[in-house]
């Protein structure tokens, strides 16, 4: 797997566990990340076969070059342990872990991958989904094994009492939040779901909020919500010019013994060109991703 940070994670898509087919078309989906879901996708009398239905989908892999992590079911309910312990023979890059309210949650399940063979490279991402763990989202983040948050806005809204749609302003304080304990960190920090599958203006308008934000990509339901994630989250034409030109006028500058350049008006100083080049590197991530998951082009 891609570094968990210089990796894309544009779209990241919930897949039911307990669905053989469609766990076997998320094989050839343009997302950059799944989510393999044995908690709330799973009626209560279908866990145990939904777990092992998704570890012969895993042991037979094809996901690649796709992030994979598995939602388990929290250890405070009888399927847990049982998840993890099968799930962290298959190999997936991360475990996904609900409702955490802090960085002990983390730790208690750093312990016991610490305890399972084969799994050092294994990484927790954390749901954050309740008001105590947006309270506590800097120590989780810092918390041993962490890869990234996952905003469960729709249990955080209504643990709140607040609505979740409109401009989502009763959610901004929790959403921005959980991007500066994840910057501070430096982990990843993934957009809760838009719930009106079928909208794709209204998916739009919020995958750009996420983005405007500081989101590093948008939680999916459907795969129909892929394309529009995958535009929002990536480096527009003209965002990808500008960094080319600042970075050009910039070296130039630098050449001829200028501290600062000026390009369209405006001053570029060193801070803009640091931009420029993780919006560059961002592309060629997505680029080279791209080409990895398309059959004709697969690298072997």
């Amino acid at each position: 797997m891609t570094d968990t940070m210089t990796r894309p994670w544009r779209s990241v898509l919930y897949i039911p566990g307990d669905k053989p087919r469609a766990l076997d078309k998320a094989r050839g989906l343009p997302v950059d990340a799944i989510i393999f879901d044995l908690e709330d996708a799973v009626a209560p009398d279908a866990k145990s076969a939904a777990r092992d239905t998704l570890c012969a989908a895993l042991r037979q892999g094809g996901y690649a070059p796709r992030a994979t992590m598995v939602r388990i079911n929290g250890f405070d309910t009888p399927w847990g342990a049982d998840d993890l312990n099968a799930i962290a023979e298959t190999g997936p890059d991360a475990i996904l872990l609900p409702k955490v309210n802090g960085a002990g949650d983390i730790q208690a399940l750093a312990a016991r991958l610490d305890a399972h063979p084969g799994t050092a490279d294994t990484r927790i991402w954390a749901m954050m989904e309740t008001c105590e763990g947006i309270l506590n989202a800097a120590e989780i983040a810092r918390a041993p094994r962490m890869g990234g948050f996952i905003l469960g806005t729709n249990d955080l809204a209504k643990e709140i009492g607040c609505d979740t749609g409109g401009d989502r302003g009763a959610l901004v304080t929790a959403l921005q939040t959980c991007v500066m304990a994840a910057r501070a960190a430096g982990i990843v920090c993934i957009d809760g779901v838009f719930n009106a599958f079928r909208d794709d203006d209204g998916l739009r308008v919020e995958c750009e909020q996420g983005r405007a934000f500081g989101m590093d990509g948008k939680t999916l339901i459907h795969p129909a919500q892929v394309p529009v994630a995958n535009a929002a989250f990536a480096p527009s034409a003209d965002r990808i010019d500008l960094a080319k030109r600042q970075i050009a006028v910039f070296e130039a500058a630098e050449a001829a013994g200028q501290g600062i350049a000026v390009l369209d008006g405006q001053i570029v100083e060193n801070l803009h060109i640091v931009t420029a080049r993780a919006i560059l590197a961002r592309a060629a991530a997505i680029a080279a991703l791209s080409e990895d998951a398309d059959p004709a082009t697969r690298k072997t």
